[in-house]
């Protein structure tokens, strides 16, 4: 078995439908499997019936999408996992071959695929807005909405962290795959289209449960990770406070919850605590992000 598809979805059936009739001309029993983890949405269970080729699992209680990723990867048999939300697929032709071909760099440990969000006719009109690839390179992490990752480079690594629940559980991973020596490549070539409504989301505005998680998330991964977190972390909560909290009483309200968070769960965190080396925090100095 060459390739594992995994995918956790939680409340979009149409979502899921849609990405599982991509993947499906895709599918070659020999060569992939596509795996699905329900976690707590009884509704998408009556998907199951209709694509007897997929692997289901799940959890009668809700787990988060990190714990709920760290719980279903471990099953994968391929030697390459390709990581997808339930809602983005790839429109990249014969990107399975581009990604063999990537990770004959024994150093590889990580493709990074380019996200294009929004909501598009065909694969063909994605392709056109997604415009020129540009150049690969090196990156510091990768979006959970499409990547793969070596097998045996994940299984080196503690998985994604059971101690976050969304937003930021990446990071966690691309930190211990440098840690272990190896690199991310960003590779523009290969589109995954994350089929979010663009519109919709400007509508909405400001995203309160986005800024919180990621507070909060963004202080834990600074105290796990780093040998000396405490300025960073610092730095977090003042810069977030001045741009959002006092600005504003929904992000004001967003950022103390962020905060009793923090305090309450900060023991319980400390015991994940795995700080990277040196050579490893100068080498994520030196890295570019990729876009989003």
């Amino acid at each position: 078995m060459e390739f594992s598809f995994l995918i956790v979805t939680r409340h979009r059936v149409a979502e899921l439908l849609h990405t599982l009739s991509k993947l499906e001309p895709l599918f070659q029993e020999e060569l992939s499997e596509v795996l699905v983890f329900i976690d707590a949405c009884p509704e998408t269970e009556a998907l199951i019936p209709r694509f007897p080729w997929v692997r289901w699992s799940g959890s009668a209680t809700p787990l988060g999408a990190s714990a709920a990723r760290d719980r279903l990867y471990p099953h994968g048999k391929g030697t390459i996992f390709i990581g997808l939300d339930d809602d983005a697929h790839p429109i990249t032709d014969g990107f399975l071959a581009i990604v063999r071909e990537k990770f004959r760099n024994p150093r590889t440990g990580v493709l990074a695929f380019r996200e294009i969000k929004g909501l598009f006719a065909n694969d063909e009109a994605c392709l056109l807005a997604a415009g020129s690839p540009g150049d690969e390179y090196h990156a510091a992490d990768f979006i959970g909405s499409g990547f793969a990752i070596r097998r045996d480079v994940y299984m080196g690594t503690r998985g994604f962290p059971e101690w976050i629940d969304i937003y930021g559980e990446e990071t966690c991973v691309a930190f211990e795959v440098l840690e272990n020596g190896y690199d991310l490549l960003y590779v523009p070539s290969i589109v995954i289209n994350h089929r979010v409504d663009m519109e919709k989301r400007r509508r909405a505005g400001r995203n309160y449960f986005r800024f919180e998680r990621q507070l909060r998330n963004s202080f834990f991964i600074f105290l796990v990770y780093y040998r000396y977190p405490f300025r960073r972390m610092l730095r977090l909560l003042l810069h977030n406070f001045r741009k959002y909290a006092v600005r504003d009483r929904a992000y004001f309200s967003a950022y103390c919850r962020a905060m009793a968070a923090i305090v309450w769960r900060t023991p319980a965190i400390l015991r994940f605590r795995k700080p990277l080396s040196a050579a490893t925090e100068n080498k994520i100095k030196s890295l570019d992000g990729i876009p989003y």
